[in-house]
């Protein structure tokens, strides 16, 4: 390979590597396999799509997974793939027939689809190229679509065995309606909004005479729909009611009173009018009280014939502002106030929802559910973090049909047929439905709906691997390892691929769910164009390289909180980079003929020699625990640290006396490139495209026998890489009297090169220490680590400001050219500054909610934090007395 640049620029070799990846087919999974399987499905982005942060963290994490595993021997396969995404990408060709004048009820549906494809065709390859700058490892010979032929197929045949079985049907029910797209829409596409509204309470004359009864409203215009007023059958207010009617403001209509648990006697006057044509709750009301609905409302958001000649036409509003002015000529509306609630948005119109009864297809999913919660409680189901198991209890005892159809084009068309006389036949396809029917296929007309895009959805884990065939990908590779996905889309997507899965399958589709957090900004708000605070992972990856960018996700990942994203965190890993670009640039200047070794052991080496492998191999098996746990965080702060402090501020500076001869210390530049080796390839999945290209110009680092560092055998701990106890200590003790004169040499202002002496005076029972310290193979570090000319064994001179104990004995530095001597006043500044650091560090560590919901790397750092400060105020504070002045 070509020389190292001195200038760190991760542009120059990110690309180049890619293609390397892609063009070796490495990571292209054979089926069947020796090795293990190993298998993560990507959450599918839209098709046209534009990946955002959450996709990122997402796409890092399943990638950071795939390439551990596989270089663990595992046959690991990452599959990729897109989703139709229905409304989303529809309404991007709805709006652009829209700038050209046109519609897609003018082109006819055929000819809506084609533009649909191509569209698709057009956009398709972003989703794959994004990816590939982040670094992703998938085996793209598996990509799969949703509404490709297989997966087309898969749900067919899934829609007709659910019909079979009785567990899907058409049928009428409430549904959220967004007028703005003229479909029903799901409860996701569902964005809940706080508004101000006013809340009406009206009074409802009883019928037969002069009593009248207070009911309190949100929404007036729905009082034309009212079958009934509901009350809470122990509320003893109300009891006498029963039997009797009431008559509805303005409409004049009669209608029952109801006794019903659901109504909540505390909220207005504790009744509730009941309009099942408009109201989820009410509906199900109407339901157990055989109340049949009155549609007041229509699909385009204007009121029906059925709300009266002086309404129908009416838009919601202007239907609203009538109705409230009817009743205030009536003497009817008792008072209004301001309130304020949350209503449900279209996410993709932003027109309110329109609760609408519609005639619907429907899947039971009541008799799966339990399995999906047996699943989880017998463990073949885990949640990473395990308190979402709460919420997946909540939502799966109490679920309800699932509404399944959409009025769109763009999808799985329902695979149901009608013959003249209006029968429905549900069939794989036509030429089958005709067969059932008795007629000739083009005698029938299909269903003109789509199925919900979360149907195609849940049998993602399955469909893609080639189900209802038995084939080897699906024998090979189902179930699945881990899913790693957002929190937010827990129940609408992960609980029912675990339904559908358990359901077709008799198996949960993974074994395991790592539920991030959302990415959020710096300041923990949420990301939105209006409020210009998005991120774009592209513009991130072109600033800071993709491996700043992975590290920074991973490393702000921890289970169970959101994640605030700072763009200056990644120039702060991209200077990791750097650090690790110019350690390895420098060990290549100075190792030789050395080699990377497949063959140390301890025996033999120097303490620093000992020390640095000792912490590879901890590392290594701290990191391998921490990935098992989802813990990227800790595994990343593990990573960090080895190669910024361990090896590059210490190990490299230790390492120079003996790469320049000024030690007779053996092996130093074969340890400094297995290290290098060994710590690149713990790096690896964080971090691959630097990674990838230091490892590449190792002399050695092929003795793995591997082509590429993404195969190469990810480290373990060594047996063989166990010190001594006592290296730990001498370590310890050599890097305490390095901070000593590092940190004295600041304190005094004195240039880093100028000339400095140490002293170390003995002390009693400090034997031990004093016989490592000036040993012929500890001077050489301790001249070179501290930057003295020469080190004296007795007592300081009178020059010498400080006195350090350091484990018996007494350290002190005496440097020339310090900034004339002691200034007494700038060092109490420098105290109370010190002082007030502590304090607030302190405080901090005594706050319950930092330590309760900080990632313990935080929390430890804090810890540190208070302890550097604390020996520093100790120095300060002794330097005043030395120079004879008070604190």
């Amino acid at each position: 390979m070509s020389e190292m640049d001195k200038r760190f620029d991760p542009r120059s070799y990110e690309a180049r590597w890619q293609r390397f990846w892609a063009e070796g087919e490495f990571f292209v999974c054979p089926a069947p396999s020796e090795r293990p399987p190993y298998c993560i499905m990507i959450p599918p982005p839209n098709v046209t799509g534009k990946l955002h942060m959450g996709h990122a963290l997402q796409s890092t994490l399943q990638d950071l997974l795939t390439r551990w595993r596989r270089m663990q021997g595992y046959n690991a396969l990452w599959l990729p793939g897109t989703d139709h995404a229905g409304i989303a990408t529809q309404l991007m060709v709805e709006r652009e027939l829209a700038r050209e004048g046109t519609d897609r009820h003018a082109l006819g549906r055929e000819r809506f689809l084609e533009r649909m494809w191509r569209w698709k065709g057009q956009y398709h390859g972003n989703i794959r190229r994004q990816l590939d700058r982040l670094g992703a490892s998938c085996d793209w010979t598996r990509e799969r679509f949703t509404l490709d032929e297989g997966l087309s197929r898969a749900v067919r045949e899934a829609f007709v065995r659910l019909h079979s079985e009785g567990l899907i049907y058409r049928g009428e029910y409430i549904v959220n309606w967004s007028t703005g797209l003229d479909t029903a829409i799901s409860d996701l596409e569902v964005e809940m909004r706080s508004v101000e509204d006013r809340l009406w309470h009206v009074a409802y004359p009883l019928e037969g005479g002069d009593e009248r009864v207070v009911v309190a409203t949100t929404r007036p215009e729905t009082m034309l729909g009212d079958v009934a007023i509901a009350y809470h059958p122990e509320d003893e207010r109300y009891r006498h009611l029963a039997g009797r009617r009431a008559l509805v403001p303005v409409a004049g209509r009669a209608v029952p009173f109801v006794a019903d648990e659901v109504v909540e006697r505390e909220f207005g006057s504790g009744l509730v009018k009941v309009t099942p044509a408009h109201d989820p709750a009410d509906f199900e009301i109407g339901r157990r009280h055989g109340l049949a609905g009155l549609q007041v409302i229509d699909r385009r958001g204007r009121m029906t014939e059925a709300a009266g000649e002086r309404f129908a036409g009416l838009t919601v509003d202007e239907a609203r502002d009538r109705v409230v002015a009817e009743l205030r000529a009536a003497g009817l509306l008792v008072r209004e106030e301001r309130y304020v609630h949350n209503v449900g948005f279209c996410q993709r119109s932003g027109v309110r929802v329109q609760p609408l009864v519609s005639t619907q297809w429907f899947c039971d999913v009541s008799g799966m559910a339990p399995r999906a919660l047996a699943a989880l409680r017998e463990g073949e189901l885990e949640l990473v973090p395990e308190s979402w198991g709460k919420t997946w209890e909540h939502w799966l005892s109490g679920i309800r049909p699932w509404c399944i159809s959409r009025q769109l084009w763009w999808g799985h068309q329902i695979p149901a047929w009608y013959d003249e006389a209006g029968r429905c036949f549900v069939a794989l396809d036509r030429e089958e439905a005709a067969r059932a029917a008795g007629t000739a296929p083009d005698r029938l007309t299909q269903d003109p709906d789509v199925l919900d895009t979360w149907f195609s959805s849940a049998l993602w884990p399955f469909s893609t691997l080639g189900w209802p065939d038995d084939t080897v990908d699906l024998r090979t590779f189902y179930p699945t390892s881990v899913l790693v996905t957002g929190f937010d889309i827990l129940f609408f997507w992960v609980a029912r691929m675990v339904m559908t899965g358990l359901h077709f399958t008799g198996r949960s589709p993974f074994a395991r769910v790592h539920l991030t957090g959302l990415v959020r900004d710096a300041e923990g708000q949420k990301m939105s164009k209006t409020k210009g605070n998005v991120l774009d992972p592209e513009e991130l990856i072109e600033e800071y390289g993709a491996d700043a960018v992975r590290f920074t996700l991973a490393q702000l990942d921890s289970p169970g909180r959101d994640i605030p994203l700072d763009a200056e965190r990644m120039a702060g890993y991209r200077a990791f980079g750097n650090k690790i670009w110019n350690a390895t640039r420098f060990a290549l200047s100075r190792v030789g003929e050395a080699r990377v070794a497949s063959d140390l052991t301890l025996e033999g080496l120097a303490l620093p020699e000992r020390w640095i492998l000792a912490r590879v191999s901890e590392v290594a098996g701290r990191v391998d625990r921490h990935f098992e746990d989802f813990r990227f965080d800790l595994a990343c702060s593990e990573l960090y640290h080895l190669f910024w402090s361990d090896f590059c501020d210490w190990y490299i500076e230790m390492a120079k006396p003996g790469l320049d001869g000024e030690s007779a210390r053996p092996r130093v530049g074969e340890v400094t490139l297995t290290v290098l080796d060994r710590a690149l390839r713990l790096l690896h999945p964080v971090m691959p495209f630097l990674t990838e290209e230091l490892w590449q110009r190792l002399p050695g680092h092929e003795s793995v026998s591997a082509r590429t560092i993404c195969l190469a055998p990810y480290p373990g701990p060594e047996a063989g890489w166990t010190p001594p106890e006592s290296d730990a200590e001498q370590i310890e003790l050599l890097r305490r009297v390095v901070a000593i004169v590092r940190n004295e040499r600041a304190d005094q202002k004195a240039p880093p090169r100028a000339a400095a002496e140490l002293w170390i005076a003995p002390g009693a029972g400090a034997e031990a220490a004093e016989r490592f310290l000036l040993s012929p193979s500890t001077l050489p570090l301790l001249r070179a680590l501290c930057g003295v000319e020469r080190i004296h064994r007795e007592e300081p001179p009178a020059g010498a400001l400080h006195r350090h104990p350091v484990s018996g004995l007494v350290v002190a530095p005496v440097f020339e050219h310090a900034e004339g001597g002691v200034d007494p006043a700038r060092l109490r500044a420098q105290l109370v500054e010190v002082e007030e650091a502590l304090t607030r560090a302190r405080a901090r560590l005594e706050n319950p909610a930092f330590l309760s919901k900080a990632p313990e790397a935080v929390v430890a750092g804090a810890r540190r934090s208070v302890e550097e400060l604390a020996q520093k105020r100790t120095r300060l504070a002794e330097s005043l007395a030395a120079a004879g002045a008070a604190p």
